[in-house]
């Protein structure tokens, strides 16, 4: 379980990086990232799911099934307990300590810290990376996230300067509580029942569908579809 350990990491190398470079990454560098990392995700989405898909080909497509109906439901139930919208409230507020920063720089180390703070550890890729980490040791998640918030970073240190940077310690307080408490209380039971795999697939389908956030082809409100991490076992327990 080392992931959060990595995001932490790679928000101090950001930093430092940020805090060192005196011009932001060029337009083209920056493309280039994006569709690196939006491949990265996708890859491991992929990978994810295909390591949790056992048995016949029946099987395999029964599997498949359920963990995209708990996806579909898995939103649903977001939708209803309006996990988006709280994500948004949450962005809104972290954007706003941004623009205020932008206009009269440097921006209050406080703000820095709180508005990367609230973004990084309300990152759905990070929710999902946690637990993925937490039931089967798959940091790899985490570590796509890593790179994500260490470019994040390295424009915030500009802004905010060095302190900004203290938020790799709440959000490694987050993941790894977050990933620990999955390991020692869901994971038990889970892997008793077999279902291990079937909360791996919903998870693996839910970063699939980070790649359109990142290539900014369509809006998705990932922070509904986190319930689906919850209700892909249940559905495998009692369907599968």
């Amino acid at each position: 379980m080392i992931g959060a350990f990595l995001n932490a990491f790679g928000i101090l190398l950001g930093a430092l990086f940020g805090l060192v470079r005196h011009r932001p990454p060029a337009v083209r560098p920056q493309s280039f990232f994006k569709s690196a990392l939006a491949a990265a995700t996708a890859f491991y989405g992929l990978r994810l799911v295909w390591e949790n898909v056992h048995g016949t080909f029946a099987s395999g497509l029964k599997q498949l099934f359920l963990a995209a109906l708990a996806v579909v439901l898995g939103n649903w139930l977001g939708k209803i307990l309006r996990l988006q919208k709280i994500s948004n409230r949450l962005g809104r507020h972290a954007s706003g300590l941004l623009a205020a920063a932008q206009k009269n720089p440097p921006g209050q180390p406080a703000d820095g810290f709180l508005a990367a703070t609230i973004l990084f550890c309300a990152a759905p890729l990070g929710i999902v990376g946690a637990v993925a980490d937490g039931l089967s040791g798959y940091f790899y998640l985490l570590a796509v996230k890593a790179v994500m918030d260490a470019l994040a970073m390295m424009s915030f240190v500009k802004i905010f300067r060095w302190p900004a940077a203290l938020a790799a310690v709440p959000v490694y307080l987050f993941l790894n509580g977050l990933t620990l408490a999955v390991h020692s209380g869901a994971r038990p039971w889970l892997e008793l029942l077999a279902l291990i795999g079937s909360v791996n697939l919903a998870a693996g389908i839910i970063v699939c569908a980070m790649v359109l956030v990142i290539l900014e082809v369509r809006r998705v409100e990932l922070a509904n579809y986190l319930p689906a991490l919850a209700l892909a076992p249940l559905l495998a327990r009692f369907l599968g």
